[in-house]
């Protein structure tokens, strides 16, 4: 063990079995902004909303993580915003029916992932030119 001597002012830590826990939640590291290379064994379903691309295991996870996350009332912008929709403008209980049908179901999250490869193919495979 160690003893910080650093002042109060910074990121508040404590020992736990000998290691330090950072105990201020991640503003803005690097996880956040590219949460797709943060996908565990198990998570092949990815909410495809606006630069959201976090993992989850099940159709279900997408589905309440976008509905609450994105669908929320004081967060819902109005429309539709998942990768290549129509934003058209939707009641927000309309729009929750529109995510489950359009997007969460499970063959609409994989068809969505192998487009989103297809965009991004340059990340995967290195290409023959």
């Amino acid at each position: 063990l160690f003893l910080q001597s650093t002042p109060a002012t910074s990121i508040p830590t404590m020992q736990v079995q000998g290691q330090q826990i950072n105990l201020q939640p991640p503003s803005y590291t690097a996880a956040s902004q590219h949460a797709e290379q943060m996908k565990k064994p198990g998570q092949n379903f990815m909410c495809l909303w606006q630069s959201c691309k976090k993992w989850f295991q099940t159709p279900s996870q997408v589905f309440y993580h976008a509905a609450t996350e994105h669908g929320g009332k004081d967060v819902y912008p109005g429309q539709c915003l998942w990768e290549g929709c129509e934003p058209f403008q939707r009641q927000r209980f309309s729009f929750i029916t529109h995510l489950q049908d359009k997007h969460c179901s499970r063959d609409a999250l994989l068809a969505g992932l192998k487009q989103d490869e297809h965009g991004q193919a340059g990340n995967q495979k290195p290409s023959n030119k």
